[in-house]
């Protein structure tokens, strides 16, 4: 058992995915390798669309990665990377698009709809009758034969003792 355990452990670890900076794309500099990570990781394969350029293995990625340590080595800032980057692919080469007036829809409709949600669920929980602590409302027929019957049961329990 302590063997199967440790295959699929290994296979897990084998699983993860592996980026695809290429060791003759890493700087020298490790401040400002680790700078390029993380904006690497901020910013979308235009190929892949759900990946980041850190976890691309598209040429198109590599030519991201590339630029933006180009930038970083010209001592550009990370949000001046992320603005280049932005003015020259447009917000989508982001892979967090910021909120703004463009992408307010985007942030706020989610949460609308759970706000919706919330509220029609209240709604219909006060629509329903409380059945624990109501009566039951008998029409005038129904309260006529219920008396009937508690009539008929207490003659027969008094003539039947």
């Amino acid at each position: 058992m302590p063997r199967l355990f440790l295959l699929i452990w290994l296979m897990g670890v084998g699983a993860t995915p592996v980026l695809a900076v290429q060791p003759d794309e890493v700087l020298p500099d490790q401040q400002l390798e680790t700078r390029a990570r993380n904006l690497s990781r901020e910013l979308r394969c235009m190929v892949c669309q759900n990946q980041s350029i850190d976890d691309s293995d598209a040429s198109l990625a590599r030519d991201l990665r590339v630029l933006v340590r180009e930038r970083l080595n010209a001592g550009d800032s990370d949000q001046q990377v992320l603005d280049y980057l932005t003015a020259r692919y447009g917000d989508f080469v982001l892979l967090k698009p910021r909120f703004d007036l463009q992408t307010a829809l985007l942030w706020l409709l989610p949460a609308a709809f759970v706000a919706t949600g919330v509220a029609v669920l209240i709604g219909i929980a006060r629509r329903q009758p409380d059945s624990g602590n109501a009566e039951a409302k008998l029409t005038p027929m129904e309260q006529a034969r219920l008396d009937d019957l508690v009539r008929s049961k207490n003659r027969y329990e008094e003539n039947g003792t």
